[in-house]
């Protein structure tokens, strides 16, 4: 064990000087990135009241399951000093030096900070949320922690945060889609932008983990199929509402996001698959017998996962969110 982690540490400095060399592609710098306040009423403008009620009049077309959705993704971003503090346990970043792996993980924090803050403010400003009840949720899940299976394993770690912005990229640019159907530009300018940077934010993680494939390719691989195997759980999986035991809202929220096509089980199939070329699989060699059983594990399960995702029926409505007001 010891001699694995040593590894670990010495593919996370490997990595670590890549990284520090092409930040500025994976974050955009603070003086010109976007802020909250570009896309919100101005409530130093004497038109602030108009644009509110312009606002809450563009809300008003969302669908039912899309402001459920909406609040499930605005909920998830705003635990984010759980994933920080996650991160910082990570083995090789909590052993960085400053200049290293903490200078990620405090600039990849403060780019998703703005995410949550941005989701908030709109939905506040809506008329379409139960505030409390969604600021209730919020406090639980932030309390409740998460478990993803990773433990402190770099691999582990940043295979689900590959895994998981790609995901939430998916997930936002499609409430950005169906905001603009239903006639709120706003809303979906605002996700827009937040799918933008979980896209760029899905980038990096991957290269660091193609960094990683070139030089600890069977230990990757069997990370990687660990994950699978456990299956990649959302950041949000133990969501719940006031009265409600862990995890009992998150089943509710997802079959929302399956009934709109926002993010399906069909997704994490393609998901699979873009990683499995991202990082080249098939075609690395080198490999010991447990990496290449992991591989043989790996590229099998998209067509297994298929399967399954096409007998999946989309559930009917049948719960109503204490989040939404009315």
């Amino acid at each position: 064990m010891r001699f694995f982690e040593e590894k670990r540490r010495e593919v996370m400095k490997h990595i670590e000087k890549y990284m520090l060399e092409n930040m500025h592609d994976y974050l955009k710098p603070i003086e010109t990135n976007w802020q909250p306040s570009d896309f919100l009423p101005d409530s130093t403008r004497d038109t602030f009241f108009q644009e509110v009620k312009e606002l809450r009049e563009s809300a008003k077309g969302l669908s039912y399951d899309l402001v459920a959705v909406l609040i499930g993704d605005t909920i998830t971003e705003e635990a984010l000093p759980t994933y920080e503090s996650w991160l910082t346990m990570v083995e090789g970043v909590n052993m960085a030096e400053e200049g290293g792996w903490m200078k990620w993980t405090r600039a990849w924090t403060a780019e998703e900070n703005r995410h949550g803050d941005l989701l908030n403010k709109y939905l506040y400003l809506s008329g379409r949320v139960n505030m409390r009840a969604m600021e209730v949720s919020t406090q639980y899940l932030l309390a409740d922690g998460f478990d993803i299976g990773t433990g402190t394993d770099p691999y582990r770690n940043f295979i689900y945060t590959s895994f998981q912005e790609l995901a939430t990229n998916i997930s936002h640019r499609r409430v950005a889609s169906q905001a603009k159907k239903c006639g709120d530009t706003l809303l979906s300018k605002m996700c827009g932008v937040i799918a933008s940077d979980e896209a760029r934010h899905a980038k990096a993680y991957i290269a660091f983990i193609s960094k990683a494939f070139e030089v600890d390719a069977s230990e990757a691989m069997i990370a990687f199929e660990d994950m699978m195997r456990k299956k990649i759980v959302m950041p949000a999986h133990f969501l719940r509402e006031v009265g409600l035991k862990i995890g009992q809202t998150f089943g509710h929220f997802t079959d929302a996001a399956q009934r709109l096509g926002i993010y399906t089980a069909t997704d994490y199939v393609d998901i699979l698959r873009d990683l499995i070329v991202e990082w080249k699989l098939e075609s690395i060699s080198d490999l010991n017998e447990a990496g290449e059983k992991a591989r043989d594990y790996i590229t099998a399960l998209p067509d297994r996962l298929i399967r399954v995702a096409d007998r999946m029926k989309n559930p009917m409505l049948d719960y109503k969110f204490s989040w939404i007001s009315g």
